[in-house]
């Protein structure tokens, strides 16, 4: 991999689009210019592709941030010794996709949100800041930069029950992988949905692209009476080797699954929801939130819950490694109106086998927005440097102290907000159950100092941006506000948000 360097002249390099007519689609090319010097020490990248793995209670190992003022999602750190950095993602580095989602142009929550739901395995397309700032200097901010897949071309994730034919497929021969799959017509794998001349990445959760023939044939005999194969057919294959993309899991489809996630729209009745929310050790021996006592009847029963189904997401978003208390927040902040993804127990040892999240595999794959109280808590900044109100009080009457310390997710549950005139800085989202909330945090609260320092000056916002870097715990010196009085103060769609805390993935 080339060394990043700084630019200095953009005049002699091009970003060109080359447009491959097998593929169908623009393929962008970062290239030098014809007139450019060969000995130059410095060059453009192409988008890079990185294929993190979560390891048993760690993160992915990056934090991500919104850069201020501009779209964009930029990696702000890289933890050292993780899968991040084991896989070259580094500091400065812009998402462009998440698995095969473009994600460049997306909401920060949304772009978040995706990364989490994929757990524990991910793959992110990125570029280095050099190469995104003079691409979009040269093609604008709505140009493609981001390779992808075309429709229906992506790996499959095959099931194969064998019958009295076998698993219906045998294996091409050499002595290491890879290895290619010669199907058996009408057999077992070809009804599974695995394609001719497909080549084998995976066989239960498990590359098998360095194993021996030996190895491979042993680990199909353990199997038993099914199997669980990753596979690309020949097209995926060429598309992704012209590409650049590696033949990764998270991009998979799945073909012929034994279970799937289940998608659960329940309305509150007069008796409430039905079901108890409990936290206990799952099969992995991880905790987890698992749902019992379904009351027969009861709008829980009637949507399809089961006793002993296992929580996997509140409104889209994941709950991985979310305590019993931030979960019941979350589910309350849906107010009478939930929906809560789950897997049963046989869907929880699936997906934990394959090391794939269910909800890559659900029937909708566009998640549903997260209401604002259950949303990533982020800083913001809202501008509006025309806002006048003399009807409110420049400065607030009394003042306390709040400690907070970074929730499961890396961040602190609330949303700051900043306006031009009176008190600049202050509490406009508290995430309910989160670190804020804990600590006594209420919408409305202005800000008066930040660990020790002043609030109120020109180093605002260097210093808010800061805020994720700083080692916990956070302490914020706060004066109260009436909501009656915030509303009066800002008035609703007159300022504009910008991101500045990161979220650690």
């Amino acid at each position: 991999m080339e060394k990043a360097a700084d630019l200095q002249d953009t005049d002699s390099l091009t970003l060109k689009f080359k447009f491959n007519p097998k593929l169908g689609i623009d393929n962008p090319v970062l290239s030098l210019a014809e007139d450019h010097d060969p000995y130059d020490p410095w060059s453009l990248e192409r988008p890079r592709f990185c294929l993190l793995s979560k390891e048993e209670g760690k993160s992915f190992g990056f934090h991500l941030q919104q850069e201020l003022g501009r779209a964009g999602h930029v990696v702000c750190r890289v933890d050292p010794g993780t899968s991040a950095q084991r896989q070259g993602l580094r500091e400065g580095d812009r998402i462009l996709a998440v698995n095969n989602d473009v994600v460049e142009h997306e909401d920060y929550a949304v772009v978040v949100r995706r990364i989490r739901a994929s757990s524990p395995r991910v793959l992110l397309t990125v570029l280095a800041r050099h190469a995104h700032d003079v691409a979009r200097a040269q093609l604008g901010e709505d140009a493609h930069l981001c390779p992808t897949l075309g429709p229906g071309v992506r790996p499959r994730l095959c099931h194969i029950v064998k019958d009295e034919g076998g698993f219906g497929f045998s294996v091409t021969h050499g002595n290491q992988g890879p290895f290619w799959l010669v199907l058996s017509t009408g057999g077992a794998a070809e009804r599974a949905g695995v394609p001719p001349g497909a080549r084998l990445l995976e066989v239960n959760g498990v590359s098998v692209e360095k194993f021996t023939h030996n190895q491979l044939t042993r680990k199909l005999w353990q199997s038993g009476q099914q199997v669980t194969l990753l596979v690309a057919g020949p097209e995926v294959e060429e598309q992704c080797r012209q590409l650049g993309l590696p033949l990764a899991a998270p991009l998979a489809e799945g073909w012929a699954l034994p279970t799937k996630p289940r998608c659960l729209h329940l309305e509150k009745g007069p008796q409430g929801f039905g079901f108890l929310l409990r936290e206990e050790k799952g099969l992995d021996g991880r905790p987890g939130q698992f749902l019992w006592e379904v009351d027969p009847g009861l709008p829980a029963k009637k949507a399809g819950m089961q006793a002993g189904d296992r929580l996997v997401a509140v409104a889209g978003e994941s709950v991985e490694g979310l305590g019993h208390e931030e979960t019941v927040s979350r589910i309350q902040a849906q107010g009478s109106c939930v929906s809560l993804t789950v897997v049963d127990p046989e869907a929880d040892r699936f997906f934990s086998m394959v090391r794939l999240s269910p909800l890559l595999f659900l029937e909708n794959t566009e998640a549903p927005a997260s209401p604002q109280g259950s949303s990533s808590a982020s800083l913001v900044e809202t501008e509006d440097p025309s806002l006048e109100d003399t009807s409110v009080p420049s400065v607030p009457l009394g003042s306390r102290q709040c400690f907070l310390y970074p929730g499961p997710g890396g961040s602190y549950g609330f949303r700051l907000s900043c306006v031009a005139s009176g008190p600049r800085l202050f509490i406009s989202q508290v995430t309910p159950g989160g670190s804020a909330a804990r600590a006594g945090l209420q919408v409305g609260d202005v800000i008066l100092e930040v660990n020790g320092y002043l609030v109120g000056g020109q180093n605002d916002l260097e210093r808010l941006q800061q805020l994720p870097e700083a080692e916990p715990p956070l302490c914020l010196k706060l004066a109260a506000r009436s909501l009656r009085g915030l509303e009066a103060w800002i008035p609703p769609g007159a300022a504009e948000d910008w991101a500045l805390a990161s979220d650690l993935l």
